[in-house]
């Protein structure tokens, strides 16, 4: 992402989709500073297999020392992120509301909100955008392709700020993946679970079609 400035990744989670995107963007060039809820210590092998442009560090070292930063825990953990160093940062938000794991949150529960809206609501100041939470973890390096290629997979890229969601499109285009824009994270209940969209290998046109189908099941 040579236009944004930022070569620098920081990783808040070091699961599947954080592993995931660790091992690509340091393919791409990007130093990687990931964290998980357990330690630096406790992530010596992927920082091995990453290579010197990678280290482990703390959740909040990891957003201090980076322009970009994925935010990859569950829903149920955002409270424990370290809200002061996110301020003022552009953050991807890879979650899913998930009931079974992360509890009922009411205000998710009669669509007042998002998942992302609730992100946003915590740490105001910084620009958060909803991206690979559609995409498995084995497809991010699985499917991603150069620019221009045919058929070429498409991800989401939602947020409310305009220059923060071109940051993350450059981020997403240059891993592998084409991208579809929406405007607002109110609008990011059409790319979650259950939704047309979350889960298949789709192209632009098939990804935008797939937005416009969503629809929202009644409020609980």
């Amino acid at each position: 992402m040579t236009d944004s400035g930022a070569r620098t990744l920081g990783i808040i989670g070091a699961g599947h989709i954080g592993s995931a995107l660790a091992r690509t963007a340091t393919r791409h060039g990007w130093t990687v500073v990931i964290s998980n809820s357990r330690g630096p210590a406790t992530l010596t092998d992927l920082v091995a297999e990453l290579g010197d442009a990678a280290r482990a560090a703390t959740a909040a070292e990891a957003a201090e020392a980076s322009d970009l930063v994925v935010v990859t825990v569950p829903l149920r953990a955002i409270g424990d992120l370290p809200l002061a160093e996110l301020a003022g940062r552009t953050l991807i938000d890879t979650n899913n509301y998930y009931p079974s794991r992360d509890g009922h949150v009411v205000a998710l529960d009669q669509q007042r909100t998002t998942s992302s809206q609730l992100l946003a609501d915590l740490v105001p100041t910084a620009r958060v955008v909803k991206a690979f939470n559609h995409i498995g973890a084995l497809a991010i390096t699985g499917d991603a392709t150069e620019p221009g290629t045919a058929d070429r997979r498409a991800l989401v890229v939602a947020g409310d700020d305009a220059t923060a969601r071109q940051q993350v499109a450059a981020f997403v285009d240059e891993i592998g993946f084409d991208v579809v824009e929406v405007d607002s994270l109110a609008d990011t209940w059409r790319i979650e679970p259950g939704t047309p969209g979350y889960g298949p290998r789709l192209t632009r046109e098939g990804l935008t079609a797939a937005l416009a189908a969503a629809t929202r099941p009644e409020p609980v």
